[in-house]
């Protein structure tokens, strides 16, 4: 906050008697910011919320699949741990994100239209894993006469990411090879936010299972993208470095129907990358035709 702060840190690294780490809001202290202020002198370390395995250690429990239940609905917000009381604890959620991430995106980018704002945040969380653009966003918000421009709503949708609120997928073609510029997916950086500020409103979990998987990809290091292949999506190709794996999430795997849905994309994809379906199986890993059939729990448990 003081004007020529720069200086000082440039000055005691400069001493090289030092490491020092810089902190702040997600809005007001981006690391494309940093990086002009102290050119070539740094490097981000990202931070997430908690992941499933550390949520189990903080709170030292033995059975993965009722613990996985409960992050489901608690998340990975880890000061929301210290409240006992469900209401108690999403309205600590709720405030962390109106206060820390709304408000301070408000103030960085001099936003005057708030209530837009509030009304892209909420669509956002409300279709986490669909498809959306700044475009279709524009003409579901502008659908009651008022005026709002596209450019307007895509560069909100930007501070969002910018401040981690959100992080845009994009989609990759992938017998073409190449990046598709039109409709994105947005997770959330904690699933919680959105139980915290919707409650059970469309409640899909398997949308909340996949924005935890897409989380949890990331946190990991990968480069994370959706997989498009002749007109079906899978959910998530991962790639980093020279390895790479499809994946595909679901609920519930125990309908037929429901599992032959899941696999098919899977099955068309030709090349020796592996594939995987990550689900609520209950079950030990198996194979089918190739696929890696794994237990969320377990998955998210083995990083």
């Amino acid at each position: 906050m003081c004007e020529d702060f720069e200086k000082a840190i440039n000055g005691l690294h400069a001493s090289e008697k030092y490491d020092i780490y810089i902190t702040g809001s997600n809005a007001f202290l981006l690391s494309s910011d940093l990086a002009t202020l102290f050119t070539g002198r740094t490097f981000e370390i990202k931070v997430f919320p908690f992941s499933f395995k550390e949520y189990v250690r903080y709170f030292d429990l033995s059975d993965r699949y009722e613990a996985l239940s409960s992050y489901i609905k608690e998340g990975g917000m880890a000061g929301s741990y210290l409240y006992k009381d469900p209401e108690a604890k999403y309205d600590y959620i709720a405030d962390v994100f109106d206060t820390l991430i709304v408000r301070d995106i408000r103030q960085k980018y001099k936003i005057r239209n708030t209530q837009l704002m509030d009304r892209i945040v909420d669509f956002l969380m409300d279709n986490i894993s669909n498809l959306s653009s700044a475009r279709n966003i524009t003409n579901v918000l502008g659908s009651t006469n008022e005026k709002i421009h596209h450019t307007t709503v895509g560069s909100y949708m930007q501070y969002l990411c910018n401040a981690f609120a959100f992080y845009k997928i994009r989609r990759y073609d992938i017998k073409g090879k190449k990046y598709l510029s039109s409709n994105d997916k947005y997770y959330l950086s904690d699933h919680t936010f959105r139980y915290a500020k919707l409650g059970t409103r469309n409640m899909d979990y398997g949308r909340i299972l996949e924005n935890i998987v897409a989380i949890e990809l990331l946190r990991r290091g990968y480069e994370v993208y959706v997989g498009v292949l002749y007109k079906k999506e899978i959910d998530f190709v991962a790639i980093k470095r020279s390895e790479k794996i499809y994946i595909q999430v679901s609920d519930n795997i125990s309908d037929d129907k429901t599992f032959e849905r899941e696999v098919s994309p899977l099955l068309q994809i030709k090349d020796a990358y592996p594939k995987m379906l990550i689900a609520r199986t209950r079950n030990d890993e198996y194979q089918y035709e190739g696929i890696k059939i794994v237990d969320l729990a377990d998955w998210l448990l083995e990083a």
